[in-house]
């Protein structure tokens, strides 16, 4: 696979991203090759975060029997690529209730470099059936029909109450795509403009706001053509600019060629905000980086 240098590329392109899925969850390759890319294209420092293993079968998330060897195959390339590379351990984490590992938990055990909390599966109230937002839109859409009645209002509250629920009680150090209810949507069931969802969306500032973590700017929405707009919206990112909400700028790539998509569009759309810095994992913890250096 061709990877253009650094060089052949925008000079405004990044040089970190810290959300990276591979062959052990729903990557398409081994996480070498995105060491390799990452190298080619400049890249000083790069976050592992495949999916943690979830109590149940599935397709994208690490099988359980294998967490040890993704654990050990990460720290090997940071040995092997450290004169080249900053290489860092991480798992995108699920919060599930009653279902889901503790992220602190998890995080001490496998010995972490930080974590990503994310919901992609949201649990009903009144059944153990679990809607799958982050899939195929039919999934979507069977979903809301077979869990929530078409029930939209129901289905979109159930998600940010969860959603407040993991920031509340696992505090995980980095917040995934906070309003990724909207990817399947395709304006078929709600508009994001509407009072009882602009409710939820403030309610969720202000969560964030005051968890004082870390809210991930990501931009795998728009380059897969499944999201017109950043996750999370720009409306959003304004509000965490005004309450100083720290950012991490990250393409959630599940592709070594997706490791820098974006991001010259959507570093020019945080500066013209006001946003100035992003947060970059270091050797020494959490580190706040020059979005004019990347």
């Amino acid at each position: 696979m061709f990877h253009p240098t650094f060089a052949e590329q925008n000079t405004f392109m990044p040089l970190a991203n810290f959300h990276t899925h591979s062959s052990y969850c729903d990557g398409t390759s081994a996480p070498e090759e995105f060491v390799k890319a990452a190298i080619d294209m400049g890249f000083d420092s790069i976050g592992f975060s495949s999916h943690a293993p979830v109590p149940f079968q599935n397709r994208w998330s690490i099988k359980p029997d294998r967490l040890s060897e993704y654990l050990e195959d990460i720290r090997a390339l940071k040995t092997k690529y450290k004169s080249k590379i900053n290489i860092f351990l991480s798992l995108e984490i699920d919060y599930i209730p009653d279902l889901t590992s503790n992220m602190k938990e998890l995080c001490n055990e496998c010995k972490l470099d930080y974590t990503i909390g994310g919901v992609h599966l949201v649990k009903s109230e009144k059944t153990d059936k679990l809607w799958f937002i982050d899939g195929s839109p039919d999934g979507y859409d069977n979903g809301l029909r077979d869990i929530f009645k078409m029930d939209i209002q129901k289905g979109v509250r159930c998600y940010f109450e969860q959603l407040w629920e993991m920031i509340f009680l696992q505090k995980p150090d980095v917040i995934a795509h906070a309003d990724k209810i909207k990817m399947n949507n395709r304006g078929l069931y709600f508009s994001t403009d509407e009072k009882w969802y602009q409710d939820f969306i403030a309610k969720t500032i202000k969560v964030i706001a005051e968890s004082k973590l870390k809210v991930e700017v990501n931009t795998r929405g728009i380059y897969k053509k499944r999201c017109p707009e950043l996750y999370p919206s720009v409306e959003m990112l304004e509000a965490f600019h005004k309450l100083k909400v720290p950012i991490m700028l990250s393409s959630d790539a599940h592709d070594p060629s997706e490791l820098a998509l974006q991001f010259p569009e959507t570093i020019k759309v945080l500066m013209d905000m006001g946003f100035r810095e992003s947060c970059v994992y270091t050797e020494q913890g959490w580190k706040f980086r020059k979005l004019s250096d990347f």
